[in-house]
């Protein structure tokens, strides 16, 4: 019997219908079965990104090995690279921000920075590659030396051409320099002052110099001669660290990544570039012209003793200094000087401006000013901030000074404002100079509410580091000054204290505490 018309038709737009959801589900199925491939391909759901900054002589070969990182391991590798000086800075103004994961030249990097401010830097990394620290020779130079027929030793160079040194509180390759030169003179009979002696020239040296500290890749890279030394010289160690503000994914995935660059298919890729194994192993094939010689091994990063020994024998034979000034501008700062017509702040301040004009220009000063309650509660305020003496005086630092007036009826706050001013010196000590407070005073300390003496000498002693001095040079003028006060002070701090009844001698004093300051051991025997 024939279906009815009507019936058959709707019959017939049921399949249409089952049909096209059967073709519908198909295609899904295929598009969900082609991600699923996809994704399978690499397994996984995200990529997680890790940034590095590194030091621009290695980050060509980080980026280099980033891009070998298979797909399935679901990380990528982003190298930027930058100089070591701006990314330390960087650290220290906003640790939270920046790369994941940094590659300095060196392991000095990460002290400077923590001392700095980056205080939750890592003070060690993972070395990933090695150079030893040489002497960069041009060919003139090095033949001189002997070059090719022997490789050229540093006695050599030090003894016949000026060799320029760079900042060593920016340049690891000075650090390096000033260590080995450290080792050249040890034997001579008296060690620290050949070593001042030695730190003088190179501090003397302007350009044209023949010779400058170097890694050896940067001399394979320039084609120059490489001179070592014969003792072992910190090398560059090319430390791999993952920094704070790294995420859980991102430190998982630079774990990952070190993993790969300390596998031994990566030591080609470091070779070609010139460096060595972070144990200082040679490899691959180095030019034949004797331009750098494979036996020395690097002597790894110096110590945190050495680094800063160094530096301050630098800043004590460089006169480099970073100076915080604490002037008194109590009531009493007004009374006029017998003899004179002038004030015991007039004295004062021309002994001070007459000072900067000892100093580099390049020498950093600050100046406070403390009586009592000179800013609200506090008896301290900032009058110039820490600067270059030669961005001082291009910005009036000088009329600024002489322009300072005491304060009527104030009394002399010198407890709680020595302890803050050394506290802000020491929270901003800088390497490869002399970090010092000058206190300059003509009374003792008249603020009953403040810390004391017992407690303002525990605290200085809490805050001591003997890597890094930071001593207290006490200058006290007038017959209101506690000489035993300031002496105590300042001997808490490795410092010392001068002092004088009459303000009129003022200007000796003062040249006496800066002869003290410009002259630290060992630049300078005790």
């Amino acid at each position: 019997m024939a279906a009815h018309p009507a019936r058959a038709r709707r019959i017939d737009a049921r399949v249409v219908v089952l049909s096209a959801l059967l073709v519908v589900a198909l295609l899904a199925w295929a598009g969900f079965d082609y991600l699923r491939n996809r994704l399978a391909g690499s397994g996984c759901d995200t990529t997680t990104p890790v940034h590095v900054t590194a030091a621009p002589d290695i980050a060509p070969v980080l980026t280099a090995l980033a891009r070998t990182v298979p797909e399935r391991d679901c990380y990528s590798v982003e190298v930027t690279a930058s100089p070591s000086t701006a990314t330390a800075t960087a650290l220290e103004a906003n640790g939270a921000n920046g790369p994941d994961v940094w590659v300095p030249e060196s392991s000095t990097w990460l002290l400077q920075a923590r001392d700095g401010g980056a205080w939750n830097l890592p003070e060690s990394g993972q070395p990933v590659a090695s150079s030893p620290v040489v002497l960069a020779l041009t060919d003139d130079v090095a033949k001189q030396a002997g070059w090719p027929g022997k490789s050229p030793s540093w006695s050599d160079v030090l003894a016949g051409s000026p060799v320029g040194l760079p900042d060593p509180g920016r340049d690891p390759a000075a650090i390096g320099a000033l260590i080995g030169l450290q080792q050249v003179t040890k034997d001579a009979p008296d060690p620290a002052a050949a070593f001042t002696e030695e730190i003088r020239k190179l501090s003397a040296v302007k350009q044209p110099f023949t010779a400058w500290p170097a890694s050896e890749q940067s001399v394979l890279a320039r084609k120059l001669v490489a001179a070592y030394p014969a003792a072992g010289v910190p090398s560059f160690d090319y430390p791999y660290v993952v920094l704070p503000r790294a995420s859980e994914a991102s430190r998982s995935a630079a774990e990952r990544f070190l993993r790969l660059l300390l596998d031994q298919t990566a030591t080609k890729a470091f070779a070609d570039g010139g460096f060595r194994t972070p144990s200082g192993q040679l490899l691959g094939d180095r030019p034949r012209d004797t331009r750098t010689n494979a036996a020395p091994r690097p002597a790894g990063p110096p110590t945190p003793e050495a680094m800063y020994g160094v530096l301050q024998a630098w800043a004590g034979a460089n006169l480099s200094a970073r100076v915080q000034v604490l002037l008194d501008v109590s009531g009493s700062m007004a009374a006029t000087v017998p003899g004179t017509g002038r004030s015991r702040m007039a004295l004062t301040l021309e002994a001070a401006t007459q000072g900067l004009g000892l100093f580099k220009p390049t020498t950093e000063i600050g100046l406070w000013l403390f009586s009592t309650k000179l800013d609200g509660p506090k008896d301290y305020k900032e009058l110039l901030p820490m600067r270059p003496i030669s961005q001082q005086l291009a910005a009036g630092g000088v009329a600024t000074l002489q322009a300072v007036k005491p304060k009527p009826g104030g009394a002399t706050g010198l407890y709680d404002s020595i302890l803050a001013a050394y506290q802000n010196a020491r929270q901003s000590w800088q390497l490869g100079r002399i970090n010092v407070v000058v206190v300059l005073t003509d009374g003792r300390n008249e603020d009953d509410d403040s810390i004391g003496l017992p407690g303002l000498l525990a605290e200085l002693g809490r805050l001591q580091d003997p890597r890094k001095p930071l001593p207290v040079i006490g200058i006290g003028i007038g017959p209101d000054i506690d000489a035993s006060e300031l002496r105590q002070v300042s001997a808490a701090t490795g410092g010392e204290s001068f002092t004088t009844p009459d303000p009129r001698k003022i200007s000796d004093v003062f040249y006496q505490a800066l002869s003290k300051l410009m002259c630290q051991p060992p630049a300078c025997k005790k």
